[in-house]
């Protein structure tokens, strides 16, 4: 039961029912039983575990209603972002003829991935086949991976790309990574090589999560100090930092 006073505006009003009905849908949704490429870059490896052991986030640190409309929001732009290369020329594919998403499963389904498009053809100067990765970023975030460049600024969204790349064998070309600035809708647009060495850690690293996950050992955690800003946005913090190290 949601509690409006009566000082609440009509918009805070209307947010709080959006968002109590997002959760509610998120909350129906059935857990992912695998351990997701896109994530495997994430800085710390205990956290991981608590993803793939599909631990319950700790008191109050799920994903509130707003969060959830930057996630909904992300999903929408990519769509937009699909139609826009497809109207400049970039034979785009989203799905596979039976409406299946390009992707892949390795370790009998315990780690899979789950890829935005495949670029089969496109302007002079695209080289195909090669794999498409799109995000939707604030300002700020745009503005460090147009100064940065994807390795630096995004190493989470680099990692997946080169897993994504060795394990669809899409490393003989360079993928297109797309960013779209969500406040100014400028496009922020990388040719990525293939990194073997990075996809071949982020391989090792998954497998490592999953067999110390599934033998009940807890990996180190990235940080031991909770205020760290990583530790601060985990959903796992307080259970984290009550086990020793």
């Amino acid at each position: 039961m949601m509690d409006f006073n009566p000082t609440s505006s009509l918009g805070e009003r209307v947010e709080a029912l959006i968002d109590d009905g997002l959760q509610r849908q998120a909350g129906a949704q059935a857990a992912r039983d695998y351990l997701g490429a896109s994530r495997v870059g994430v800085a710390c490896e205990r956290a991981l575990q608590f993803e793939y052991a599909q631990a319950p986030a700790d008191p109050g640190r799920g994903f509130s209603g707003r969060i959830l409309r930057i996630f909904e929001r992300g999903h929408r732009m990519e769509d937009v972002m699909v139609e826009w290369l497809r109207t400049a020329g970039f034979d785009l594919r989203t799905r596979k003829p039976d409406g299946g998403q390009f992707g892949f499963r390795v370790a009998n389904g315990r780690l899979r991935g789950h890829v935005d498009g495949v670029i089969l053809g496109g302007p002079d100067g695209f080289a195909c086949p090669a794999l498409w990765e799109m995000k939707c970023l604030g300002s700020k975030s745009w503005k460090e991976l147009k100064k940065h460049k994807l390795a630096a600024a995004k190493p989470v969204y680099a990692a997946q790309v080169a897993i994504y790349q060795a394990y669809l064998q899409l490393h003989e070309h360079p993928a297109l990574f797309t960013a779209l600035n969500a406040d100014t809708m400028e496009i922020y647009a990388e040719l990525v090589p293939f990194d073997a060495a990075l996809a071949q850690r982020m391989s090792d690293r998954a497998a490592r999560v999953i067999q110390a996950t599934e033998a009940g050992e807890l990996l180190p955690r990235a940080f031991h100090d909770p205020s760290h800003f990583e530790c601060r946005f985990c959903p796992w913090q307080d259970r984290c930092h009550r086990i020793e190290p």
